[in-house]
């Protein structure tokens, strides 16, 4: 984890996310005419803080940045300070239930409008991304059985037109769990077109992560393996093997992944072997012997010195118009979020793993990563963490805002508010929930750094 990128990459999400969902309450309370006393970024001691507009409101930059508020004029709050009578109308506790849940309701809005910007501003201008071409799937997999094979471009999946990689991974991402056996169109190398359908009923949920799409066996082609890396001294290194150096086949048998090279060199401690490389767009061969390792359980493995990746040519540009990104914009949040309760039931009735549950370390690491990556990577990532955030809070759980949401809907129905004391046994409930959920997430995150 590059502490460098991740820490500002992740205080910058963490600050922008928060100023608009407090923006989102004061917005919707101003515009109600309910005076605003305090509008704070973080909890406890303030670091910084002024007097501004009209009601004297506070701003406040507080010390410890997991959060935010915004306190209003409210009769139930203030018994130690009267209220000037002519302020009575502005409290926050006379206003109609309507105008109460609207101002409440406003910050979770504001993060998926957020979300729907962010998104149409990506669309509008275009991101570069990967054809939908698959890759050989591994022998055992969904995707062989399906009859997916090397070269294959995917048109459509369930007749959803599929313009990018990142389409296709979305698409399968909706149907995860859900006993789906989606169809798709795809299209050969030699441009004949054949459906297949794809059997996920029995796809394990127990982290959706690379891994899951793994255990598919869809996953992008069109990809050359090249040396990142050299070890001075190692035997790639002494045969003349360079960093940038694409690596197309290992004693004649063609290499498609970095995993190819990884299992070849892996399997032939002490062997012989020839490396057909292609160099400044020459092809030539390189012969070396792995070194002999010690490997799992003591069994001797192949070393050759040399770190390899993947790198993809085959890209196509995805933008929209203006009416076209928008549609798509709405379409993208609204899917993320319905993605995210569905995950949440599936989490609680015991049809995916509580593994998927993410903290704050994990948002930091993807916040570092997504930056490094570019402008347009960290902006998605804004988008998705913006949508987590409405939806969290829409939760009717006590201390959330849906929580007080669920309070005014009881308000409506029964004709006054919830008695005090069940307002005060729902807040502990809803302490205690969350207090559960993020030791759990801080579980995962751990467990994730440490054995991942």
């Amino acid at each position: 984890m590059d502490l460098l990128t991740t820490i500002p990459a992740f205080l910058v999400a963490l600050g922008l996310l928060i100023v608009v969902h407090e923006f989102g309450h004061f917005g919707m309370a101003r515009w109600c005419g309910v005076k605003v006393l305090r509008f704070s970024v973080g909890f406890g001691k303030p670091i910084a803080r002024w007097i501004a507009g009209a009601d004297r409101t506070e701003w406040v930059i507080a010390a410890v940045p997991f959060g935010g508020y915004v306190r209003m004029l409210d009769e139930r709050e203030s018994e130690s300070e009267p209220i000037d009578p002519n302020d009575l109308p502005r409290a926050f506790n006379r206003q109609p239930v309507i105008r109460r849940a609207a101002i409440v309701a406003a910050g979770p809005a504001a993060n998926l409008l957020l979300a729907i910007l962010i998104y149409f501003v990506v669309n509008l201008v275009g991101t570069t991304d990967l054809r939908a071409v698959i890759a050989q799937p591994e022998a055992g997999t969904l995707a062989a059985e399906a009859g997916f094979a090397e070269g294959d471009l995917v048109l459509n999946m369930d007749d959803r037109a599929v313009r990018s990689w990142e389409d296709l991974r979305w698409d399968l991402l909706q149907s995860a769990g859900g006993g789906a056996r989606p169809r798709f169109l795809v299209r050969t190398p030699d441009g004949a077109e054949r459906q297949l359908q794809l059997d996920l009923s029995g796809v394990d949920m127990d982290r959706i992560d690379s891994r899951w799409f793994a255990q598919v066996g869809l996953q992008p082609g069109g990809a050359e393996t090249v040396v990142r890396a050299v070890t001075p001294g190692d035997p790639a290194a002494r045969a003349g093997m360079r960093a940038g150096d694409r690596i197309v086949s290992i004693d004649g048998a063609r290499v498609t992944s970095p995993g190819d090279v990884s299992r070849r060199v892996g399997a032939a401690p002490g062997q012989p072997l020839q490396f057909g490389i292609e160099r400044d767009g020459g092809a030539l061969t390189i012969a070396l012997t792995p070194l002999e390792v010690a490997g799992a359980e003591g069994k001797p493995i192949g070393r050759v010195g040399i770190s390899v990746g993947s790198e993809f040519r085959d890209t196509i540009l995805v933008r929209d118009g203006p009416v076209a990104a928008l549609r798509h914009a709405v379409g993208k949040t609204w899917q993320t979020s319905a993605f995210s309760l569905r995950m949440l039931g599936k989490m609680v009735v015991g049809r995916a793993s509580w593994h998927n549950l993410s903290g704050p370390v994990t948002i930091a690491d993807v916040a570092g990563r997504s930056a490094r990556i570019g402008l347009f990577a960290y902006l998605s990532f804004l988008a998705l963490v913006s949508i987590s955030l409405g939806v969290l809070n829409l939760l009717p759980v006590p201390v959330l805002d849906g929580g007080h949401l669920l309070y005014y809907a009881i308000e409506v129905l029964k004709g006054s508010p919830p008695s005090p004391a069940s307002v005060e046994l729902g807040q502990r409930v809803g302490i205690g929930l969350l207090v559960v959920l993020t030791a759990l997430a801080l579980y995962n995150d751990v467990t994730r750094l440490l054995f991942q």
